[in-house]
């Protein structure tokens, strides 16, 4: 604004005003000064002008892949309001890192967003980076992968519900020898889609024989470790006959690993995953899937953020969110 100032003898207090649109300074002067700032490249510093006013217009975003079906569905969600409330968005990834989460949260809170969203990677237990900007009055909304160890609002799926149905459906379809595909035991949400598996049979009269219960440590990331875990599971007279997985990576990689093991499914294994993949239909066989209200995720925790953001007092009241899950039964399950 100087330099704009100095070329055009104008004060920078008048310049500032100008690029501002006041009302105080004349349309000459404002098309004077728009069209010298555009001619030489002028953009506002951003960051300077959060410090000014004291807000950034701007949301930070962190999940563990945005190239995960899930986690894109809730960006759309977040942005449909964001946008539309007039914030910007910053996504950061985690890949399930503990370390990294601390990084890209403590980044993103030097870089002064108004507000943050976010899902716990897997690695996570101690959440005091989040209760240390919490304290010091940075809005914080989880989604996903959340905490009760901080008070505030929370977007979730009833994933016990959805596990218990799924199981459910394949114990109803006639299978009997049931394998949960889970992540690290830590979660929240891992504890909850296993307590749904492990209701359904106990409802059925069946056994819960923890060799059917599996953890994927690298969440599916790692195919050697899939590969291991479906051996175990697929081989000796008391092999499973069907497959929960409890997450999207693990749905599909599993799917990607049984194809490469020349495992047919249903008719070797049957398969049934939480996943949001749009090619669910489309797959051969197409999958059976518990879905979740990815959007409509990302548009609540939003809106909640965005209240405590505008909030003139304290919220002293939070709110957790539940929203249902749904199965599609496809011929993944089809009892052959």
């Amino acid at each position: 604004m100087n330099d704009i100032a100095r070329a055009l003898d104008l004060s920078a207090s008048t310049v500032s005003k100008a690029l501002s649109n006041s009302y105080e300074i004349s349309e000459k002067t404002k098309k004077l000064v728009l069209d010298y700032a555009e001619a030489n490249n002028y953009r506002p510093n951003l960051i300077a002008q959060s410090l000014k006013q004291g807000h950034s217009n701007s949301i930070g975003i962190v999940v563990a892949n945005i190239d995960n079906h899930f986690f894109s569905q809730v960006i759309n969600g977040i942005e449909s309001i964001a946008y539309r409330e007039g914030y910007n968005v910053i996504f950061t990834q985690t890949h399930e890192s503990y370390d990294l989460e601390v990084k890209n949260v403590n980044n993103l809170a030097n870089r002064s967003v108004d507000g943050l969203l976010i899902s716990l990677s897997t690695e996570t237990n101690n959440i005091e980076h989040l209760q240390k900007l919490q304290q010091q009055g940075l809005p914080i909304v989880f989604f996903d992968k959340v905490s009760y160890e901080m008070n505030t609002h929370k977007v979730i799926v009833d994933n016990f519900k959805g596990s218990y149905e799924a199981t459910n459906h394949l114990i109803k379809s006639g299978y009997k020898r049931i394998a949960h595909l889970t992540s690290t035991a830590n979660t929240y949400v891992t504890r909850e889609r296993l307590a749904g598996y492990i209701k359904a049979l106990k409802d059925n009269n069946m056994p819960v024989n923890e060799q059917y219960i599996k953890y994927f440590m690298q969440g599916g990331r790692d195919q050697e470790e899939v590969k291991y875990i479906l051996n175990e599971l697929l081989a000796g007279n008391d092999r499973a006959d069907a497959l929960l997985s409890a997450f999207d990576k693990i749905t599909t990689a599993t799917l990607l690993v049984l194809n490469k093991m020349k495992i047919k499914i249903p008719q070797d294994v049957a398969l049934f995953g939480f996943t949001n993949t749009v090619l669910a239909e489309v797959l051969n066989p197409s999958l059976s899937t518990v879905y979740q209200p990815a959007f409509e995720i990302g548009k609540a925790a939003t809106e909640m953020l965005i209240s405590l953001i505008r909030s003139k007092e304290p919220v002293t009241e939070f709110e957790t969110i539940v929203l249902p899950t749904q199965l599609f039964l496809r011929n993944s399950t089809l009892k052959k």
